[in-house]
């Protein structure tokens, strides 16, 4: 009987050992599920993010691309610089996707009077340091073509109240010449324009299309 028992105990030793083998492999594997899961998830929103991105410059060069023969044409015959004409057009309308852009082809955001088409929506404006909510009537085109040939007529013609009111954008050497002259011209009320402007244009490389 003595032997019998101390056999027991002896023999115990074993299993304990194997049980425990058992549990850390399950255990193991368990873990490796979690950090497959957690790896794939990440992975999961990483490429979302990066198809999100993807997607959207796409759209957004695809614009400049779509536009930029128009712009360059405006310069041969307005000179208007090309990089001015895209950086305005692409912030006015994002890049195509604004409602006054998609529906009304007015790229530039240009208001307009009289005997021509319009429509009136409402758009930001700032006024005593601080941005307002206005109605305003809109030019409205029949392509984005057309409303680059309108941006360029703007500029070139001016205003009813000061045909010379764009000259100095017209005389600009350069891209950030323009986009000062632009702003001081008085074309938007956004105290940030020009640096916007030029932030397109050296983002995208859009002084590039000046070289005609």
């Amino acid at each position: 009987m003595t032997y019998d028992k101390n056999r027991r105990r002896i023999s115990s030793k074993p299993r304990n050992f194997f049980r425990f083998i058992l549990q850390f492999l399950i255990f193991l594997f368990i873990a490796v599920l979690l950090l497959a899961f957690r790896t794939m998830h990440t992975s999961d929103n990483r490429n979302t993010t990066e198809l999100a991105t993807q997607v959207e410059t796409t759209t957004e060069y695809n614009f400049i691309r779509t536009i930029a023969p128009y712009a360059q044409e405006s310069q041969k015959k307005y000179n208007v610089l090309a990089s001015l004409t895209l950086a305005q057009a692409a912030l006015e309308s994002d890049f195509g996707q604004s409602g006054l852009a998609a529906k009304y082809y007015n790229i530039f955001g240009i208001k307009a009077y009289g005997n021509v088409p319009t429509v009136t929506l409402e758009t930001k404006e700032f006024e005593n340091n601080q941005w307002i909510t206005v109605k305003a009537q809109f030019r409205v085109y029949d392509s984005w073509k057309d409303s680059v040939e309108g941006h360029a007529y703007l500029f070139t013609k001016g205003t009813t109240w000061n045909p010379q009111q764009y000259a100095s954008v017209l005389a600009a050497k350069n891209y950030k010449e323009a986009a000062r002259a632009v702003q001081t011209s008085g074309y938007a009320t956004d105290p940030a324009y020009t640096e916007k402007l030029i932030q397109m244009i050296e983002s995208y490389g859009l002084n590039q299309y000046d070289k005609i």
